[in-house]
């Protein structure tokens, strides 16, 4: 319940779901919904650690948290990720995925295994994971896909990261439509060079950031804080009528790429 004699938070006691919460976007993503009123479910694959470091955060908001663990390249760990949701909490009001991997290789040696892996982790699990959300939320909930720049344009060593992101934004365009008579919303956040200690996975990337910032209209990178930002817009009922729509949150690079 909202404290008396302030005014409700947008997200007062909502249920949200963030995959790969545990770092970088998704940590911020966790964290800012919570200062917004929610109870959040902190999902992770590999760093359990800081996943419980998040829940902690979170608790000490007043808020409830949980990590679960899941590989989202998997459909049953998808599954049962909701499946815990379904049993902590009994609902869903928010599904975020922000979970992302990549075989970051040029494309002449990208190899089938890693390009399965990647498709599978950043589009295949948005599939899964929004017919189950679906069916634990109620009336005016919200779904949110977090892409990136790399799926319309050409980013170096990012071909099955950018090919998987193009299907998830397709995804997310059908989704609303057919959700659209539950008033369930959704949308894409396409996010430009977030700095996150992601960004190190990438080949030459000292020398890519410096080309980005040359051409940057605006003074300054994206952080995690303007996605979030633009992502609690999104998922709230002010933004009843934006659907099945991929925002752009880049400061304008790509209006002057390439």
């Amino acid at each position: 319940m909202a404290e008396t004699g302030r005014a409700p938070r947008r997200f007062e006691d909502k249920v949200v779901l963030v995959t790969g919460s545990s770092r970088g976007i998704g940590r911020r993503l966790a964290i800012r919904f919570a200062e917004e009123g929610a109870h959040v479910v902190v999902n992770y694959f590999r760093n359990g650690d800081l996943a419980r470091e998040v829940v902690a955060e979170i608790e000490q908001m007043g808020r409830r948290a949980i990590a679960v663990r899941a590989n989202m390249a998997q459909e049953e760990k998808i599954v049962a990720l909701f499946d815990e949701v379904r049993e902590v909490f009994g609902r869903l009001d928010v599904f975020i995925h922000n979970a992302a991997s990549g075989r970051n290789r040029a494309a002449l040696e990208v190899d089938t295994k890693g390009f399965d892996w990647t498709v599978d982790v950043n589009a295949r699990a948005f599939l899964i994971g929004a017919q189950q959300a679906a069916k634990l939320m109620p009336e005016g909930g919200a779904m949110l896909a977090i892409s990136s720049f790399g799926a319309d344009r050409v980013f170096p060593y990012y071909l099955s990261v950018g090919t998987s992101k193009a299907a998830l934004e397709s995804m997310v365009r059908y989704f609303a439509v057919e959700l659209g008579p539950r008033r369930i919303n959704v949308n894409c956040i396409s996010a430009g060079a977030v700095l996150t200690d992601a960004l190190g996975h990438f080949p030459d990337m000292d020398q890519t950031l410096k080309k980005l910032e040359e051409k940057m209209p605006y003074h300054r990178m994206v952080t995690p804080d303007d996605v979030a930002n633009l992502a609690l817009f999104l998922c709230s009922p002010e933004a009843e009528m934006i659907r099945g729509q991929t925002v752009r949150v880049d400061g304008g690079v790509t209006l002057v790429l390439p």
